[in-house]
Formats: structure tokens, sequence, C-alpha cells
């Protein structure tokens, strides 16, 4: 290729980047409220401002850029806002952490203050990593959950489904983390393998068995199968519960599985969900032995004070010792942990607050909405009919939405604020009248804090222009981009939320992007050290190359293993397009009169090409498969365009013909098509060709709506393309260069093709194309000997017999006679032992040829 003497040998990313993220407007990406383009609302995911915008992230956002970039240029009013959720617990434990403290080692507000400046100082971190990988963020519409203007609206939400009734508080059963000392959701609960020990012991006469012997204080029923033969009799008889000595009922119940343990099972409140089940199903007492700190409580007595695990080992030690302990073994079991800091979890009955859960309503919404990839739905489907309780959103932590709720301290009567008067927080603010049961004016402020999904919840309602009332005037938005990871949290609550306080679905669309995979083909972890940061990548390769990577490296939906390789790929596929522009260039800065229609079959066919290339990266687009949009842009740049094409054709955009003008815009217009399908992907690179091309800015343009209809030039083009491979091959073949002269080539096609002699140029042949049959001559020139039959078959006479075959006439073979005498003696021929060798003439004249299905090529010698 000549490149352009105008353009750098070398694409220089760091430079090119970070030019074009100085030059870009942030203005240019805003939302406009009274533009009359239809509008395009994504409900973007705000991160939690750990300081670490981390490669799952990374991906999340390239899913959200690619689109928010397509739809402007596809003519959209775009709005495409950055949240930041910042409360919840990994901001209080990382407090913690960095400053070796606990929330209740300083002053309430001192803590929210050290939460707020850490929360500020990462997304600083975040924001500066966003905008280093080029995404087009509407930085008019951020929105953080912690500052007033946000939570305000959380609290009014509250208030609202409060006196709606689908938010009450009552004593429950909760799960609990001892170490985050706080309730959780059943959705924050995860789950992990570990091995234990089954107890076998002596329960006042019956056996019973379990992994969990220091919740014996806490038992209240032994239960058992009413069809266990083992127990016939035994319902309602009163056992004393060893070592604590109080009284538990024998209960029966199907929910019991025979085959575990001893098939007697003891129903402590609570050791997991089906101790629930059954406490409320058979009105059971309630005996609290571990308290919020994972500490046993005074019914434990006489281990009070020690932590559940001592308590065990403690009990265990006086169970042996009692002589009542039978034998253990090993059992294997999931356990609930908490999300976020791994430890057990204990379910704890806690007066707690609760939003109600409709799972009828949830489901009715979330069809309404289309899901990519449509299986998704099924997660979430399944994760609405699994509820067994209503959603906790009541925590004991600090730094989080305060709970807007005061009690008059005389008759315990719940006192809300007007809305008017939110944000408010009730262990600070009092209320402006007196109690409206008693008159009483001293009250006590709820303590606990929201949960912070119920600040996430609502940021579709926040994006779309809630004012804390009814629906919003933008509602619902038009896409949710999201994880698969957070569809039983974030999309579960948002269609809970939004149908609740809008009346409706949330969004249009949902599209869920899959985890990254480290390269040992596992999740990223620091314990497992495969954890890639964005930084590292775009510090060596750019931003573009990993927005590549993000875009082919896995269907939507599906998970997607990072690999350098894919980065350094991409790297590549740019140098190569570099490459091909500083060609084009090179040819356009020549000059060629712009107005020159396209007229030559080889650029006829380049352009219906490029038309086939638009329509498949466009429906691509419109179907969120980036995989296949930027599959087919690469196919179509790396060989269409270079491999193809550019070879064919280069020879003419050489030469000083008027042939060359039709050429040049066909390259003209190609390049500024290709330009615009890159925008979104790689936006930095598609801005650097497209400015030097054309002049302004990629993103600015519209979409390509180019289409390009001329079946002669499809089918005839296709047939030089393929023609052209398949003497590049024999060239190859042969030993030869392939700029090597190659002689007098005929082409005999079933259609007469007008290649303006590209063929011929590309070949340094003498090529003509020919509807005619060639005259061939079949001349035999030899025989080719087949050793793996006459060996074997013939041994010492092989030689005489080879000789014999050479001397036939060439009529004989072609047709091989029964029989061949070699030193007197008749051989007979073996099947298969030899071919005789063909050559053509036409006109006199030895040719080659070659057939190409419907096409026959001959080729002459070279004197």
């Amino acid at each position: 290729m000549s490149p352009s003497h105008q353009l750098p040998k070398n694409y220089d990313i760091e430079d090119v980047e970070r030019r074009w993220q100085s030059t870009w407007r942030d203005e240019d990406n805003y939302f406009d409220p009274a533009s009359k383009k239809p509008r395009f609302i994504i409900d973007t995911p705000p991160p939690y401002p750990t300081g670490n915008f981390h490669i799952g992230n990374a991906l999340n956002w390239c899913y959200i850029d690619f689109i928010a970039r397509y739809k402007r240029m596809r003519g959209y009013n775009v709005m495409f806002p950055q949240g930041w959720d910042c409360h919840g617990l990994p901001t209080e434990v990382k407090v913690e952490e960095t400053y070796g403290i606990t929330k209740n080692d300083v002053p309430r507000e001192k803590f929210r203050e050290m939460c707020r400046d850490l929360t500020l100082g990462n997304i600083e971190k975040m924001r500066a990593t966003m905008r280093r990988l080029g995404f087009s963020t509407d930085w008019s519409h951020e929105y953080i959950t912690m500052l007033p203007d946000y939570y305000k609206k959380t609290q009014a939400s509250f208030l609202q489904m409060l006196k709606a009734g689908d938010i009450y508080q009552s004593e429950h059963p909760v799960n609990f983390c001892t170490r985050c000392e706080t309730a959780i959701a059943f959705a924050e609960v995860n789950y992990a393998p570990r091995t234990t020990k089954l107890n076998y012991f002596d329960f006042d006469g019956v056996e019973i068995a379990t992994t969990r012997p220091e919740l014996l204080a806490a038992c209240v029923a032994v239960a058992v199968h009413p069809e266990d033969e083992r127990y016939r009799g035994m319902k309602g008889k009163r056992l004393s519960v060893p070592i604590f000595g109080h009284n538990v009922p024998i209960i029966e119940d199907v929910a019991v599985d025979p085959e575990f343990g001893s098939g007697a099972v003891m129903i402590c409140t609570f050791g997991d969900k089906t101790d629930v089940y059954w406490w409320k199903q058979h009105g059971l007492d309630l005996r609290k032995a571990v308290d919020r700190q994972g500490v046993m409580t005074a019914t434990a007595a006489p281990y009070t004070g020690m932590s559940s695990e001592d308590c065990r080992k403690a009990i265990l030690a006086d169970m042996e010792k009692a002589g009542i302990l039978k034998r253990q073994e090993e059992l294997e079991q999931r356990v609930g942990t908490c999300w976020r800091c791994k430890t057990p979890i204990e379910i704890l009955s806690e007066r707690q607050w609760f939003v109600r859960v409709h799972q009828d309503e949830i489901l009715d919404s979330a069809r309404k909405i289309s899901w990519t990839p449509e299986h998704m739905f099924t997660r979430m489907e399944n994760w609405a009919n699994s509820m067994e309780w209503d959603w906790c959103i009541s925590r004991q932590r600090i730094f989080a939405t305060p709970i807007p709720v005061w009690f008059c301290t005389a008759c315990g009567e719940m006192v809300l604020p007007a809305e008017e008067d939110l944000p408010i927080d009730p262990t600070v603010d009092k209320p402006k009248t007196p109690c409206p049961k008693c008159g009483a004016s001293d009250f006590t402020g709820e303590k606990d804090v929201l949960d912070t999904w119920m600040d996430s919840s609502i940021s579709v309602l926040h994006v779309t222009g809630w004012d804390g009332a009814g629906k919003p005037p933008l509602f619902p938005a038009q896409i949710r981009p999201q994880g698969h990871d957070i569809i039983r949290t974030w999309a579960f609550y948002t269609i809970l939320r939004a149908k609740a306080l809008a009346g409706g679905h949330p969004w249009d669309e949902i599209l869920v992007n899959g985890m990254v995979l480290g390269e040992d083909g596992f999740k990223m972890s620091k314990s497992r050290s495969n954890i890639i940061s964005p930084e590292e990548i775009v510090g060596q390769y750019g931003a573009d190359a990993l927005r590549q990577w993000g875009a082919g490296g896995a269907a939507t939906g599906s998970d997607i293993m990072f690999n350098w390789n894919d980065v350094v790929a991409a790297s590549r596929f740019q140098t190569k397009l570099w490459n091909i522009f500083r060609f084009v260039m090179g040819h356009l800065e020549k000059g060629a009169d712009p107005d020159a229609p396209v007229t030559e079959l080889t650029d006829r066919w380049l352009l219906v090409r490029l038309s086939e290339t638009v329509a498949e990266v466009t429906a691509a687009m419109e179907g969120y498969q980036f995989d296949r949009a930027l599959k087919a842009i690469r196919e179509f740049a790396w060989n269409t365009l270079a491999d193809d094409y550019i070879e064919i054709a280069k020879g003419r955009l050489y030469a000083d013909d008027s042939s060359r003008a039709s050429a040049c815009n066909a390259l003209r217009t190609t390049m500024d098509i290709l330009c615009r399908l890159l925008a979104p992907i790689i936006p930095h690179f598609a801005e650097e060709c497209y400015h030097n091309l054309a002049g302004g800015s990629v993103h600015k343009e519209v979409w390509p709506d180019f289409s390009y209809a001329d079946d002669e030039a499809r089918r005839h083009g296709d047939l030089l393309v393929k023609t052209v491979a398949e003497l590049r091959r024999y060239k190859h073949d042969k030993g030869m260069a392939l700029n090597a002269p190659l002689g007098h080539v005929m082409i005999y096609a079933p259609e007469p093709v007008d290649d303006a002699g590209d063929a011929g140029r590309a070949l340094n042949a003498d090529a003509y194309w020919s509807t005619g049959t060639p005259r061939l001559e079949e001349v035999v020139s030899g025989v080719d000997f087949n050793m793996a039959v006459i060996g074997p078959t013939l041994r010492k006479q092989a030689r005489g017999f080879m000789q014999a075959v050479e001397a036939l006439p060439p009529e004989l073979l072609k047709n091989p006679p029964a029989a061949v005498t070699a030193d007197g003696e008749e051989i007979p021929v073996p099947p298969g032992s030899f071919t005789p060798k063909v050559a053509y003439r036409v006109a006199g004249e030895e040719v080659d040829v070659l057939t190409l299905g419907d096409v026959v090529v001959t080729i002459g010698h070279q004197p």
C-alpha cells in the first residue's frame, strides 16, 4: 500500500484518545428536554463508589455507551445519566477498615461524615476512569444518592408506600449478619459450601441429629414425620431439653425428612427457614438464644456471653461428659452468608420494616418489558415465585437514608413528617407539631435506616423526572442495562417500586449482560489474583481496544472471559484499519472528481458489499448483538475491503485514466460509512479517521442509511474476486512471487464480465474474459505411478512393469490394457497403479487449466 504522507505512519493510541477526550464537550451529550426528537432514556446502573471502576463495570458501561452513541446517530434525544449508589455496607465497612474503628466508636454524625468524605473521593477516581474509557455520559443528569436532593425522594417513596399499606413494621424473623450488625434481605444472602459435623445425641430418650447444638437453648419442639413408624404414637408427648431442662412437645409434620439423621428434628428459633415455617405453622414459642452480635443470651445460660462458635464447642463437650453424645458424622452443606463480609447469617426475630411483595403484580409488570436475552425473564420469574417473606428494608447501620418516622414517647403513636419537610433525620430533627393522638411533644426518632436498594430502586423514577408524587413526566424509561447478578435485587425491586409509586412497568426493555471471568475461567477475585483493571488495559492498548474486547467477547447475556489475546487482536485490527485509511487518503489526496459516478465493476461490487454490511450491522445494533456487529465490520474491513477490493483495484488507483475517479469515490463513500459504523464501538479511532476524511465530528453525523443494489455487480464481482484469489493461489503453489508476470490468461465465464482490466493488473497478467468455450487439446505427457499399489503387488516385477507402461501409446495410457509385457513376461495391470499426466494446448500453445465451478481459466506458459 502507498500510504498518505499527510498522516503519521503509526497510530498513536495515547495521543489520539487523550486529544479527542480533551476536545469533546460534555454538553454535546446532554439530554434536551425541549427537543422534538423521540427520547431514549437509559436507567443506568449506579455503582457503589469504591474508587475502583472494575472490569465488570467497564463491560456494562461499554454496552450502555454503544447504545447511547448509536441511538444519537439514529436521531434520538438520549439521556445517559450517571448515578452513584453511595449508601450501605460497602462504604461503612471500608471506613471501619481504613480507620480501624467500628461504627459505634465515633459519634453517629462523625461516622456519616467519614463515609461521605470517602465516597466523594472515590467518585472522583471513578469519574476519571469513565472519561478515560470514552463514555458519552450525560453529566448534567448525574445523581448521588447520599445527597439531600436524591434521598428526600427515597424518603418520599417510603412515606407514600407506608400510607398505602405497602410498608409496615413488624416483629418477624429476618436474616441477620452479626458481623455487620444488621438485617439483610434474602436477595443479599449468598451461599457457600462447608464441611461440618452432624451430631447425634440422646434427647430425653429420642435420638436427635443436629449440626447446630449451640441452638439447643432455643429448641421449642421436636418434629417427626406422621408416617414414620419409629415415632408412632409419640405426637403430643413432651420431652425435657438436655442440659437446659425446659419441656418441648413432639409434633408431626410432612416436611420432615425421615431419611435425614435419625428422622427426628429439633425445631429451634431459628436455625433455618424451615424452622421459621414450622414455628409459624404450629404456633410455637419464641426463644432467643443468640443476639445481634452473635453472642449467646441469658436464655442460653450457663453459656451466656459466649460466641455461638464457642458455645457449640462447650455444649458438645458437656454432652460428651454427660454421656448423651452418641456419634458424629461429617456433612457437606451450603451455608447462607452475608453478601458483604461472608459471615454466616443468623435468623433472628427482630422488629423490622418490610415492603409487601405482590408477586403477581410484579410478574405482570415484568412481562410487559422486553427482555434481552429472553431467557433472563425466567430468572426474574423464578425469584419472584420463590419469595416466602416480604422484603426487609430496615438496616441497623448509620450511613444510609434515615427512615423518616418518630414515635411518641407518651403513647407510642407513629408520627410522620410532611413531605414538603423532607429530607429529615429523625435522630436529629423533631416533629413540627405535637402528637396527633395524645398531644405530647416528646418523641423518639427511628434509628434504623433504609436498605440501599430503597435508594437505587427509584433510579428510574429519578431520571424520568419524578418530583416525589405521581407518574414522572418521562416515565417509563426506554431501557435498563444491568448484570444478571442483580436481577433478583435491582431489577426486582425497581419493578416492585415502579408499580407501587408510578402504576406501571419501569422500562420498555431490559438488557442483561454477563459477568467477566478471569483468564483462568473463574470469577475475578483478589483471592485468585486474577483481577485485571481497566486502567491496566487502557495503559497498554487504549480505550478503543478494551471497548472492542467488550463488544466482541461474548453474546449479550453470556459471561465473558477476559483474555489479553483478545485485546491484542483488537489493537492489531486498529493498526490494520489505520493502514487501510492511510492508503485510501493517499489516493484521495492525489485528486479525483468527487462528482464522478461509480462505474467500474470492482467499485460497484464494493458498494454492494458495503450496503450488505450496513444492513447487517444495523440489525445487530438494533438487537444489542454487539459481537455480531463488530464481527461484520471486521470481516468487511479486513477481508472485503483490504484483502479483496484494494488488492484488485489498486492497479487502477495508480493508473492515470478516467476509471480512477470511480475507485476513489467508491473508497471515499466506503471510508465515510465505515467510520460511522465504527463510531459507537471505537469512538476515538472513528473520530480521528473521519476528521481527516471529511472534517467535523463523526459523532454528530447520522447513522448510515446506505442501500446499493446491483445484482450484476454482486455476481460478477464475486466471480472476479474468486478468480483472482485462485490465480494468486496458483502462483503461490508454483513458487512464483505474487507480482511476477503470469503471461496470457483467458477466463471463460457464463456471462460477459467487464472488469476494466483489474484482474490483469492485480495478477500482472495479460488477462481477458470470454463467454466462449476454450478449444482445449488434451495431450498425454507422461505417467504418474502409484507406488503404494505397485510395490506390494508386483515387487521384483515393478521396474519392468513401469518401463512397459511408459512405452504405451497415449490412447492406452488413458484406457489401460488388462496386461503389459515386460522381459517377455505378461504382467496384469493392478487397478489404480498409474494415471496418465495430461497437458492442455490451445492453438498449439501449452496451457495450464483451472476449473472454478462453471468457470474455466487457461494460463499460457511463460517463454
